[in-house]
């Protein structure tokens, strides 16, 4: 198993250069209320030599496929052929609210996107008409970034068990979230399910999910330190459309989640902190002392797990904070006998 990092735009070129130094295998650029994705690979690919970058993830609805076809060309030709291209539909609330985007048909969309993105990446001009997209026309989509190569991979962000299915069957990897062992247990089986019917299997299949992290004496210490994280993502939207809720439920957390929501919609922020059980964290983040934290990367190793990501901003509000987690993960990596 591998290491990856979650970057932010504070302190990116930095931190994916301490990431290089210290053997990370991959970089991740979220998008979401604070950067872009793709600006900040921009950066992070004239700063480093061979760490592969992995947009973690570009939202469907803010680009058609077409930009990002471009887009996923342009950052590959930059950085030498490190690219992935890591894709996700967000939330609806978001899709609607940021993108005035439609989000109905999800499943439907992704399958259409993800096959304009890939003819575009063979190099050749593209006409579709699908249900969701329409490109080319009187002007075909060509995508002439040199040099452009057709078997760039494609990560999908799936939550669900169909989403997965999907994944399997179209994509090159998954990127997972807010995910426990076993949870990452049987999305692998859903995978599997998908890779089979795309007439495949695991092999050569990235599986990467990303996991708040926070370095500490004890795991209730540093599960304080990852509480606002949680409160921020399973706060976005409308509750039953959020999919750090929904995740939440799959776990058995449901009535968490159904708290949590109820301060929120009090006005007690620090209230629905205060509802997030240490075990609910413990579940799907890596919190701790470094042993115990190497502990949990080998349970994720056995799991299927080939890429760990680690979420350093969540625990941290400093670069030189970032930093420290960055070369304690590094160090559980190595105690933990699955570093590859």
């Amino acid at each position: 198993m591998r290491l990856a990092v979650n970057l932010t735009y504070q302190g990116a070129a930095e931190l994916a250069r301490a990431a290089e130094r210290l053997g990370y295998a991959a970089v991740l650029a979220p998008e979401g209320y604070r950067s872009d994705a793709a600006s900040l690979l921009g950066l992070v690919a004239g700063q480093t030599e061979r760490v592969a970058l992995i947009s973690g993830v570009m939202q469907i609805p803010a680009r058609p496929p077409g930009l990002t076809a471009l887009t996923a060309a342009t950052l590959d030709a930059l950085s030498g052929g490190r690219f992935r291209l890591g894709l996700g539909v967000s939330n609806p609330d978001v899709a609607q609210g940021w993108y005035a985007a439609a989000a109905d048909r999800p499943l439907a969309r992704t399958r259409e996107y993800v096959e304009v993105v890939r003819r575009a990446l063979a190099g050749g001009p593209v006409r579709y008409e699908g249900r969701h997209y329409s490109v080319g026309g009187t002007a075909p989509l060509h995508v002439l970034t040199e040099p452009v190569r057709a078997d760039l991979p494609v990560y999908l962000a799936a939550v669900g068990p169909a989403n997965l299915r999907l994944a399997g069957e179209i994509a090159d990897g998954w990127i997972g979230v807010f995910t426990a062992p076993e949870a990452v247990a049987e999305a692998v089986t859903e995978i599997e399910g998908g890779r089979k019917r795309a007439g495949g299997d695991m092999a050569g299949f990235e599986v990467l999910p990303s996991l708040p992290t926070a370095v500490g004496p004890d795991p209730a210490t540093a599960a304080d330190l990852l509480r606002d994280q949680y409160v921020y993502l399973m706060g976005i939207g409308d509750a039953e459309r959020n999919v750090y809720c929904a995740l939440s439920r799959r776990l058995g957390y449901g009535h968490v989640a159904d708290a949590l929501r109820e301060r929120l919609a009090a006005g007690d922020r620090a209230g629905a902190a205060r509802a997030l059980p240490v075990d609910f964290i413990d579940r799907t983040a890596l919190i701790g002392p470094v042993p115990r934290i190497a502990e949990r990367m080998a349970e994720y190793a056995e799991v299927g797990v080939t890429t760990l990501g680690v979420m350093v901003s969540a625990a941290a509000t400093t670069q030189a904070q970032r930093l420290v987690i960055l070369r304690d993960c590094a160090e559980a990596w190595q105690l933990s006998g699955v570093a590859s």
